[in-house]
């Protein structure tokens, strides 16, 4: 009991503070942050038709499906032409998981879809779709890259 209360002293005020603030700062308020300064407007939207919008949808695909199969195969052609080299205790299995996490990114995408669709008729109404597409696509990225990795046991998948 005694050896508890040392080690809570040994830790300066300021790092339990920001143990403590670290989730809500990084599951809450960068998020909502995020989705502030993205600029999406939801009023005047239909978002049964955004949702499922073409633009959406391929923004969604993209970030669910693409990124996950370009760093798979990138990463796959780069082992196979001996560029470099898996860090050890690292299988491929572990690059598929953290392909699907690069679908999280969505400032790029933000950035990509406000000069993709800037000289656009509808531009307002393409752009808001592709950034309600970029929150789904990086959400459902997301998860799948956490149950991936999460119950991924390791083992070597075939390459």
């Amino acid at each position: 009991m005694e050896l508890a209360v040392i080690a809570k002293e040994s830790v300066s005020p300021l790092e339990r503070w920001e143990h403590a603030l670290h989730p809500w700062s990084s599951f809450v308020i960068i998020p909502l942050f995020a989705l502030a300064n993205a600029g999406v407007r939801f009023v005047g939207i239909d978002i049964v038709a955004a949702v499922t919008s073409p633009v959406a949808l391929g923004v969604s695909v993209g970030l669910i499906v693409g990124k996950p199969v370009g760093i798979t195969l990138a990463t796959w052609l780069g082992l196979k032409l001996k560029l470099g080299q898996l860090p050890r205790h690292t299988t491929f299995g572990h690059v598929i998981g953290l392909g699907f996490l690069a679908g999280i990114g969505f400032t790029v995408s933000l950035f990509i879809s406000e000069l993709a669709f800037r000289s656009s008729p509808d531009a307002h109404l393409f752009s808001d779709e592709a950034k309600i597409g970029i929150f789904i696509g990086s959400i459902v990225a997301g998860v799948v890259g956490y149950l991936f990795l999460r119950f991924y046991k390791g083992e070597p998948l075939e390459e």
